[in-house]
């Protein structure tokens, strides 16, 4: 055991270094699409909070994405485009609403969480469609100024597509530190002790609804960071980012990655919109593939890429296991 948590941070690290290394060994499409899937890694990490380790299933998780992404892009063009003026403000704004629409949707369980989430979820979206002046409708905001920091006398813009990168990358991995610090926390093992047997954990004095509203909350937050990098990285937020579809395929990510590890979401995100932009090239018939290959983890790994991975480290953990040393003169060895 101590073996393989040796090769698993030696395999992190690596990982983190040829993230590092990318922009300067690889072409301006290579980073832009890392960009894009390390933004929707936090997206999907945000949600496993949600259905990994506490139990609840949501399909509306995109209202706190799109909630972000608005807030941020509205803020940036009205206020100031300094990052560290929009960015507090847009995720307090998508505190608010995910303590609004949790207060509500914890009240039940299981298919009627779903459906009600869902339900928020297309009430984000028709005032995103609709609240003009605002959002911009059905044509989008657009427009929305490249992040900038300004602190003091330092300034620094996010223009380039590196610099851009590095601010996403760095956001991404405080972002599964802040995560991983959560789920191993005390308040961590209650929400997987809800997510076993909540009935158990009332009866010996835990107010399960409070957890569950904290978790909600934490988990809309780091939806909405995810959210402002994003208006920041495509200058275009659109409707479409609140559709009932976007927390359909966030959902897709959380469960081919492997729920209840925060790593396997983003792996997730990874695999699913890196075939995206492969197969999409390719055919004008990608969802399907995607559906198919969706279907194919579903019934052949049902524990994600990282029970995959698991499984492999398992099997060779067991061909490298030392041989038992055969009976001398037909007694044990010693």
């Amino acid at each position: 055991m101590p073996r393989q948590t040796e090769i698993l941070w030696a395999i992190a690290i690596a990982i983190v270094l040829a993230l590092i290394a990318l922009p300067f060994v690889e072409s301006t499409y290579v980073v832009t699409t890392v960009t894009e899937i390390l933004i929707f890694a936090i997206f999907a990490m945000s949600l496993d909070l949600l259905i990994g380790y506490t139990g609840l299933v949501s399909f509306g998780h995109a209202a706190f994405f799109g909630i972000g992404a608005y807030a941020a892009g509205y803020l940036a063009q009205m206020l100031s485009p300094n990052f560290l003026v929009y960015l507090p403000l847009a995720l307090l704004i998508t505190a608010a609403c995910a303590l609004v629409i949790g207060f509500f949707s914890i009240r039940v369980s299981g298919v009627y969480f779903l459906m009600l989430t869902l339900a928020f979820s297309q009430m984000v979206y028709a005032i995103a469609f609709n609240w003009t002046d605002v959002t911009g409708g059905s044509n989008g905001l657009s427009g929305i100024p490249r992040p900038q920091i300004e602190l003091f006398s330092l300034q620094w813009s996010f223009e380039d597509e590196i610099s851009r990168y590095f601010l996403v990358l760095a956001f991404f991995l405080l972002s599964y530190a802040a995560l991983r610090a959560v789920v191993r926390s005390q308040f961590g093992h209650v929400l997987v002790g809800i997510r076993e047997n909540e009935t158990r954990l009332r009866a010996i004095g835990y107010d399960t609804a409070r957890f569950k509203l904290a978790a909600f909350v934490i988990a809309g937050i780091f939806a909405g960071v995810a959210g402002v990098l994003y208006a920041g990285f495509n200058r275009f937020v659109s409707p479409g980012e609140v559709y009932w579809s976007a927390s359909g395929q966030v959902l897709i990510m959380v469960i081919i990655g492997g729920a209840g590890t925060l790593v396997g979401p983003a792996l997730g995100a990874a695999l699913v919109l890196a075939l995206q932009n492969v197969v999409s090239s390719s055919t004008e018939r990608w969802s399907t593939i995607m559906g198919l290959i969706f279907i194919l983890f579903v019934f052949a790994a049902r524990f994600g890429i990282i029970g995959l991975i698991a499984q492999i480290m398992e099997g060779m953990a067991v061909r490298l296991r030392p041989a038992l040393p055969k009976e001398i003169n037909g007694h044990p060895p010693n």
